[in-house]
């Protein structure tokens, strides 16, 4: 099969059996020069002798050595344009300089030197040329060796330069120093890491062998470019790899190159950001011109830009700006109330609420993104001074550049914010996501980080903590991990155990508590509040599991009830989203049931989160009552952002799709009350939990609702009608201080002591997940006493 075809080699080029004919002026201009150098040579001989006359000059010219040196170089040129001639006019004679000759030294130095050795040697002969030259022709007019002539140029030059020369020298050293000064400003942001400096291998990356498979596929290229370019095609020169933070994308380049044996060249994000203009540019072109060295030198070349987005976008320069601003969810006098909800609607609600429009700068400023959109396409233009200029001046074509191997990576957490021109192919030619690691990613990355230490973790736990952190990326796994040691050091053992690891992933997803202690009446609201979350969670929610539930007030909640997929799941359906809506206003169902009416301030997350989802269920996904999408209406112009016109019918009114949402929340409301007073037993039960214990593993939380002993709290206590009876009692005391804004005047109830069998069950099970026998119930008003009596 046929190749690709090279630009340059048209029908007419591959039918050619003999050398395309020169101009007249090629043919002529070397030997014009030589002709006039040779008269300039008897003027200067009749210039120094004013009697001799012209024939004599000539005549001397053919005896003496300068002349004879131009006659041999003219006589040379006159053989050169006779061979060209030939080889425009006899096709074997074309054939046997072209394919034998010069094929054949051509094939010999291939093989006997690789591409940087002959680059360098073809540089210092082509150097050593023109120094003899120049110094044969300085030494026969200084009467004098070539040599000695060399060292006499300086001092001549300088005495026969007039004022206007020295003059331009001058200027020529003040244009040097701001040269000076910008090539210094152009140093630094780019580290070269030698074949013997990077250990890390493709067996240090965890987590991602779906990337590293089609990674490896370039290495193979890089390594062997043969194999795809032999058959007409090209090597992959460019990789693009993007994802959340954390989840391996530096590592994965680092890997690569310590699998190939390159150079690796990471480039700082900050490289290009600079003060001046210009400087950006001067520092893409002295990358490349390294990256082109080191291709050379050793076969290949790996390039990667960290924090790619940071390079900028030309066509953000055109936009807007605008302020960016935080969800008001996360506001420190709210429930934190996105914690609950599924992954998909964390991320609408976050993105709902921004502010968009600040739109990416322009990297290292006006030239630097230009510069290396031109570098990455520009590899293949002939380079060098004399292979440019001179070898075109003399009418020879420009060597086309050996083929620099060169690999450049990057890796963003925003290809959103990356310029398309620099994503097309031949640039970036693959795009690659590493994204969250699954389930079996995320175990076999807690065997390899727990493989480091010590650690009591068997294959069951190890399992159940990979399922319980379904976003974990490598760098957090690796964070908790270390996090879990630490808190084995400061409990004075070097053994990592299940409850390390679990005091080590609350601390990283809720933050240090802030130790601040509730007055009584508002501790049992914010119980309240979080219990009715949980329990429309439980009884509602079915794709999703509890992971924890707290009343510890942290940096940016007052509570929280986190929840998390029991499986990797990629799809998210209009009941998912109708259970996420349940549980965002069981905060405001709850507490109007439980309170009177009355709610507080931190429903407003809530209010906003449920308002979000049930947004884009009506206008967006499809999942209302309209089939139309609303968010492309409105940008084609064909929407009513307003709402209908006044005057219209009550049914058109009725139509608008803000009104719509509002029937679809109101709705929702009233099935998330239904639930909460089919449950209030349950309710009362788990706040009462949260209050004994601030915070619970969702293991726990279910086994209060489901009233059986958990890993930490006895569950079956709540199943006794007495005991349900002193918490309703208490919850009335409660709600007579929130009226009256006084201090609460019952205690927290203290359940009575777990059976015996209870409690040898619980220590099984406490045994299994390293966790301690379960705690006699602290109550906060008082020390912990067994039996249900108070604590006075």
């Amino acid at each position: 099969m046929e190749g690709l075809r090279p630009p340059d080699a048209g029908p007419r080029e591959r039918e050619r059996t003999t050398r395309k004919p020169l101009a007249f002026w090629d043919r002529i201009k070397f030997l014009l020069l030589f002709a006039i150098a040779w008269f300039c040579l008897v003027w200067a001989a009749m210039a120094d002798n004013p009697l001799l006359p012209f024939t004599d000059a000539m005549r001397n010219q053919l005896t003496d050595g300068k002349g004879i040196t131009l006659m041999v170089l003219a006589g040379v040129e006159v053989l050169r344009q006779l061979h060209y001639l030939l080889s425009e006019h006899v096709s074997w004679y074309h054939r046997v300089w072209t394919h034998g000759i010069f094929g054949g030294v051509e094939r010999t130095s291939h093989r006997l030197f690789s591409d940087w050795t002959r680059f360098r040697l073809i540089r210092i002969f082509k150097w050593l040329v023109f120094i003899g030259v120049v110094a044969l022709i300085l030494g026969s007019v200084l009467d004098t060796s070539p040599a000695l002539a060399l060292f006499q140029v300086p001092a001549l030059l300088w005495s026969a330069a007039p004022m206007f020369l020295q003059v331009i020298f001058i200027l020529f050293i003040a244009v040097g120093q701001f040269a000076a000064i910008f090539w210094f400003l152009s140093r630094g942001g780019v580290d070269v890491y030698y074949p013997d400096d990077v250990k890390t291998r493709f067996a240090d990356v965890w987590g991602q062998d779906h990337v590293l498979e089609r990674v490896r596929e370039n290495i193979v290229y890089l390594e062997r470019p043969e194999a795809i370019e032999a058959k007409g095609g090209y090597v992959p020169g460019g990789i693009l790899l993007w994802g959340p933070p954390g989840t391996g994308k530096t590592l994965m380049a680092e890997a690569v190159a310590g699998e190939t044996g390159k150079p690796y060249v990471f480039v700082d994000p900050g490289a290009f950001i600079n003060m001046f203009f210009g400087v950006g540019v001067l520092k893409v072109k002295s990358l490349f011109r390294k990256l082109r060295k080191l291709a050379l030198r050793y076969g290949g070349v790996i390039v990667f830009f960290d924090e790619a987005d940071s390079l900028g976008n030309r066509g953000a320069l055109a936009q807007g700006g605008g302020q960016g601003g935080f969800p008001r969810g996360f506001s420190p006098t709210a429930c934190n109330g996105m914690s609950y909800m599924s992954n998909d609607s964390r991320l609408l609600v976050t993105r709902n609420a921004m502010m968009y429009g600040g739109g990416m700068g322009g990297g290292g400023g006006m030239g630097t993104l230009e510069a290396l959109l031109t570098e990455l396409s520009g590899l293949k233009k002939p380079r060098g001074f004399i292979n440019r200029h001179v070898r075109r001046a003399l009418g020879m074509r420009p060597k086309p550049p050996p083929k620099y191997r060169i690999l450049v990576m990057m890796a963003t957490n925003l290809p959103e914010a990356l310029d398309e021109a620099l994503l097309r192919p031949g640039r970036i030619d693959r795009i690659y996501k590493v994204g969250y690691p699954s389930k079996a990613g995320r175990v076999r990355t807690y065997e390899g980080y727990l493989d480091k230490v010590k650690h009591e973790l068997d294959e069951e736990q190890i399992d159940k903590l990979a399922t319980i952190t379904p976003y974990a990326t490598g760098a957090t796994i690796k964070d908790m991990v270390n996090e879990a040691l630490i808190t084995a050091i400061r409990d004075g053992r070097d053994t990592i155990t299940w409850r390390d690891i679990i005091k080590a992933k609350q601390l990283k997803e809720l933050g240090p508590a802030e130790n601040v202690e509730y007055i009584e009446r508002e501790r049992h609201a914010v119980a309240v509040h979080e219990a009715c979350h949980a329990v429309v969670a439980y009884r509602s929610r079915h794709h999703m599991e509890i992971d924890i539930a707290t009343i510890e007030k942290g940096s940016g909640y007052l509570g929280m009830v986190a929840s998390i997929p029991p499986e990797d799941q990629f799809t998210t359906w209009r009941s998912h989203y109708e259970s996420d809506i349940y549980v965002s206003l069981a905060s405001l169902a709850g507490e109007r049931m439980f309170f009177d009416g009355d709610s507080s301030s931190g429903v407003s997350g809530d209010l906003e989160s449920a308002t979000a989802v049930a947004t884009n269920m009506e206008g967006v996904w499809g999942m209302g009552s309209t089939v139309s999408s609303y968010a492309t209406s409105s940008r084609l112009g064909v929407g009513t952002p307003g709402g209908p016109p006044k005057g219209s019918d009550e049914l058109a009114a009725r139509r608008a799709l803000a009104d719509r949402i509002e029937d679809n929340l109101g709705e929702m409301l009233e099935r998330t009350a239904t639930i909460l007073k089919e449950n209030r037993r349950d309710v009362l039960a788990l706040a009462h939990a949260l209050e004994t214990h601030k915070t619970l593993a969702g293991e726990d939380v279910v086994a209060v609702l489901e009233g059986r002993p958990g890993p930490l709290v006895d569950g079956s206590i709540y199943a006794d009608d007495t005991f349900a009876a002193q918490l309703e009692g208490y919850h009335r005391a409660a709600l007579a201080a929130h009226r009256d804004h006084a201090g609460l005047s019952a205690p927290l109830p203290v359940p009575p002591p777990p059976p015996a069998e209870v409690v040898a069950a619980a220590m099984t099970e406490s045994d299994k997940w390293s966790r301690p026998v379960i705690p006699q119930p602290r109550d906060p008003n008082g020390s912990s006493r067994p039996g249900g009596e108070p604590a006075p």
